[in-house]
């Protein structure tokens, strides 16, 4: 079934929009809601529904909860323009200027080479030299590339005839993990796998090739005693 398309569509400038949009992190949940969450408490059949329903239910998902309202979306886009005016466009327009063949050659072999060998090595230390540490009973696989989710599943953990799956995420020490939320490719991802071999899959985020969300320890164990 065809469904009437609502999005704008904003051409050439949407590439820029979002760039500053995710690295200034303006439509996270603690900026306006869980959006899909709400949408599927509303479940509506018209834009306008959907609409009205949000400004009457949203709040921002942080410490403080408050009220999101057409004022606060207005001054998010307020924000949105400044940080694209005032630091996007400058830094790109200085980078423009100083962009060699040389950059674009060096960064292609650094992309290839030089971080892929970086991430596998964090890879290996995070599984190695953390997860297979900790729970020693556990089998620690790498995913298999032919298998329909492996681009979402780093390693198979055995649980006797059981599995959970695990994902590492490079981060650096300024990441907040806490406002990261998969994919609804991902999450389909994960439930396919916890389908086929009855565990979980943990997002395990490695920081310099350690574990950095340690509550993922216990969360992981439990899902150990449950498989058992």
């Amino acid at each position: 079934m065809k469904h009437e398309k609502h999005s704008l569509d904003f051409g050439k400038k949407e590439k820029v929009l979002n760039y500053a949009c995710q690295t200034y992190q303006l439509s996270r949940p603690n900026k306006v809601g869980a959006v899909m969450a709400l949408i599927r408490d509303c479940q509506p059949h018209t834009i306008k529904e959907w609409e009205q329903w949000y400004f009457k239910n949203a709040y921002t998902e942080a410490k403080t909860k408050t009220k999101i309202t057409k004022d606060s979306l207005q001054e998010l886009g307020e924000r949105l323009y400044e940080k694209i005016t005032e630091v996007v466009i400058p830094e790109w327009q200085a980078a423009f200027a100083q962009l060699t063949l040389q950059d674009c050659v060096d960064y292609i072999f650094n992309l290839t080479i030089n971080r892929t060998f970086d991430g596998f090595l964090r890879e290996k230390s995070v599984v190695n030299d953390g997860l297979s540490k900790i729970f020693t009973d556990v089998v620690f696989e790498e995913s298999d590339p032919e298998l329909d989710h492996a681009g979402d599943i780093d390693y198979i953990a055995k649980v006797g005839h059981k599995a959970f799956g695990i994902q590492i995420k490079p981060v650096t020490a300024r990441a907040n993990f806490g406002n990261y939320s998969a994919t609804e490719r991902m999450k389909a991802s994960f439930a396919d796998f916890e389908e086929k071999f009855g565990g979980k899959v943990f997002i395990v985020f490695s920081l310099d090739g350690e574990i950095a969300n340690k509550a993922v320890i216990e969360e992981i164990q439990k899902e150990i005693d449950r498989l058992h």
